[in-house]
């Protein structure tokens, strides 16, 4: 099925909902367009990876052998109907041509979960309609959390890439969240299901919630994307991670630029065989293994993480490990839990540039529990052990001055194997203290201390 049935219901509508490009957005990717534009369209770009591999090698995608164009209104009106007909004319085995100097509108939620050896190419600007009401019904319920996506995208060896816009109408939804924390806000690049592809060279801007949520896929790169979208109200634009990653095996992250409101990636249960590179993060909460331990009678599994050259800036965190205490606790009305199980092993952060950075490094398994001494009464299960923070460099902010990093495990009998070496991070007076609880402090390099400032 192609359409949701109350979607496919609204095409048919004879009023449709306008769309009302973001104005920044908008004039950012004009400014890039081409003074005669032409149906030519580039080659798919090669996706390298460096310096470091996926630990599982990635398989490049055949030459493709037929060209469909994206017809568009170009004038504000719903597009989805032009984007499917050209989509399935050139499944298995063609181009679809979002074309440059053209502005498309979706205002239908898609499902695209049957791609089949096919090829994205996105010169265009897309924008998903301000319709609130719609795509609350509407929008794609995923499994975890209460994430829901504009569309899925999923199949087999599809590259999505072309240097275009995808923007998704943010700021109606951060002013609507501001009123009410329960409602839905869609995730804007929902890759769900996708098994061999790329995804690259693309701009997203102003999601309502996350950039980009990639669930129950394997073998995914993502590369050269830039991110960006801040609020223009008083209502901050909230839970806008970059990447976050959910049952998902070998995705690589790299060559980007994040300017965001929340992590810039996110490892969340059952995400394996990640690879994380070169990436300049401004705003986030870091690049984070979880949260973990949510939900009570699940096992969440993080193994086999590197992350490896990142630049961090004006963020909560740089490197962090988050796992939910041993039982139920509210980090907001929104998100709670608390008393899950599972483990994190095998995690390598190396070579992170840090400024005005809270923490350089947090671990902490009393997420959503601001009370420790509750958080200590009822400790996480869930094992961290191999973990290895090498090679930080910079400077934190003055929020936990002297501090600089907080590595505080829920009881020493789950923690192991935690190391921290070569870290050369100041706060702003110089000083460099961590706060360092139930592991091992032979294996860490830093200047442990019992003065314990509270984590994010």
């Amino acid at each position: 099925m192609l359409f949701k049935t109350s979607a496919f219901l609204l095409g048919l509508q004879a009023t449709v909902s306008l769309a009302s490009p973001s104005w920044p957005s908008l004039q950012e990717w004009k400014k890039h367009q081409p003074s005669h534009p032409s149906n030519h369209f580039p080659h798919r770009p090669n996706v390298h990876c460096h310096p470091h591999s996926p630990r599982k090698p990635h398989h490049p995608s055949p030459p493709r052998h037929k060209t469909c164009y994206v017809k568009s209104h170009d004038d504000g009106r719903d597009d989805s109907k032009y984007i499917l007909e050209a989509i399935e004319k050139c499944n298995h085995g063609g181009n679809v041509v979002f074309k440059e100097d053209t502005q498309y509108t979706i205002g239908t939620a898609l499902d695209l979960t049957f791609l089949q050896n096919i090829d994205l190419i996105i010169q265009g600007y897309i924008q998903f309609t301000n319709d609130t009401d719609y795509w609350q019904a509407n929008s794609f319920p995923q499994i975890f959390q209460n994430v829901t996506t504009f569309f899925q995208l999923g199949g087999s060896d599809v590259n999505v890439y072309g240097g275009g816009t995808i923007d998704g109408n943010g700021q109606v939804w951060y002013d609507l969240y501001a009123k009410d924390i329960y409602i839905l806000r869609p995730v804007l690049f929902g890759t769900i299901g996708l098994h061999g592809g790329s995804i690259s060279n693309l701009n997203l801007r102003y999601s309502p919630q996350y950039y980009n949520f990639i669930a129950n896929s394997s073998d995914v790169i993502f590369s050269d994307i830039t991110i960006a979208g801040a609020s223009t109200s008083s209502n901050v634009a909230k839970n806008t991670d970059g990447w976050d990653t959910y049952r998902s095996d070998s995705i690589t992250i790299q060559n980007s630029v994040i300017n965001n409101g929340d992590d810039c990636v996110s490892f969340k249960p059952n995400s394996t065989n990640i690879l994380v590179q070169n990436l300049n993060c401004n705003g986030s909460h870091g690049i984070s293994v979880g949260s973990l331990g949510q939900y009570v009678g699940e096992t969440d599994i993080v193994e086999n993480v590197y992350v490896y050259n990142i630049t961090m800036s004006n963020a909560s965190d740089g490197a962090r490990i988050k796992v939910w205490p041993g039982s139920a606790s509210a980090l907001s009305g929104d998100l709670q839990g608390g008393g899950g199980t599972g483990s994190v092993k095998n995690v390598t952060y190396n070579t992170f540039s840090v400024a005005n950075t809270d923490y350089a490094i947090e671990l902490t398994q009393c997420y959503g529990q601001k009370n420790l001494t509750a958080c200590n009464e009822f400790p996480s299960s869930l094992t961290i052990s191999d973990v290895l923070f090498e090679n930080f460099s910079g400077t934190t902010s003055k929020k936990y001055n002297p501090n600089v990093g907080y590595l505080v495990c829920s009881s020493p009998d789950v923690c192991s194997d935690i190391k921290a070496t070569n870290i050369d991070v100041k706060s702003p007076t110089g000083t460099d203290g961590f706060t360092c609880q139930n592991l091992d402090e032979s294996a860490l390099s830093v200047n442990c201390t019992t003065l314990n400032l509270g984590s994010n």
